[in-house]
């Protein structure tokens, strides 16, 4: 959705409300998980993402605050079976979430199995949906043609994607497929894809602010940004005592 001003003219605030902080590091200790899960509370954050086995340090740090809990299921390939990325979806509800990202299988969009696709993603938002909590649906974009990409995102809005998002920002790429992410081009196809009837979260690349302003200008509804970047684009000064300086809260 266009903004009502430019991006360079909103607050930290409101450009924070575009941010899911990404704190998706496998190799993560637990406290450094809370660390960047208090870091995403203290910029004002619209999400933290995290992991489901982070759940558990999350939502109880994000309880009573203004930025939600965001676990990535099945991630970062999107190749467990239906069953399984259901268990995986009912326990994530236990645990107090807000947002739900999930991995679309893109083996089965290169073999064109879109119904399965369809399938597959419905079985996830139905009781996300109950439990009035957002889905987005991931498509590694990357590892996708064009084509791909459409017929891709078609298959997540029959399903009820409340988003249709760029990348898991863990593809490494092949010789066939350069591994872009959120770059320009990549959040236009998207939104045209989408055509209004879900929104757009761009994830991948998104390191610089220049970027990050200029996604918001053309429209984009969120975007997942890598803990060590949320700052930069941003532009939040962290004070000596590693505090915010937000110049707009």
């Amino acid at each position: 959705m266009k903004p009502t001003k430019p991006a360079a003219e909103m607050t930290i605030a409101e450009l924070a409300a575009y941010v899911d902080h990404s704190v998706l590091k496998p190799e993560f200790t637990p406290d450094e998980i809370r660390r960047e899960v208090e870091n995403g509370i203290r910029y004002g954050c619209r999400t933290v993402c995290v992991n489901p086995a982070s759940v558990e340090i999350a939502a109880p740090l994000c309880d009573g605050t203004a930025t939600g809990v965001c676990v990535v299921v099945d991630f970062p390939f999107g190749c467990s079976s239906t069953a399984s990325k259901v268990a995986q979806t009912r326990i994530a509800l236990e645990g107090g979430i807000q947002e739900l990202d999930l991995v679309a299988n893109y083996g089965w969009i290169r073999g064109g199995e879109l119904k399965r696709v369809e399938e597959d993603i419905r079985a996830v938002v139905e009781p996300c949906h109950d439990a009035g909590v957002i889905v987005k649906v991931i498509l590694e974009t990357d590892a996708l043609t064009r084509d791909q990409i459409r017929a891709a995102a078609e298959a997540a809005i029959a399903a009820g994607a409340d988003f249709i998002k760029t990348s898991t920002g863990f593809y490494t790429g092949t010789n066939q497929h350069e591994a872009t992410g959120a770059f320009d081009d990549m959040v236009a196809l998207m939104m045209k894809a989408a055509a209004g009837r879900c929104r757009v979260k761009g994830s991948g690349a998104i390191r610089d602010r220049e970027h990050f302003l200029r996604l918001i200008d053309a429209g984009i509804d969120r975007m997942g940004v890598g803990y060590r970047s949320t700052p930069v684009v941003l532009g939040v000064v962290e004070d000596g005592a590693g505090s915010a300086d937000a110049g707009g809260y």
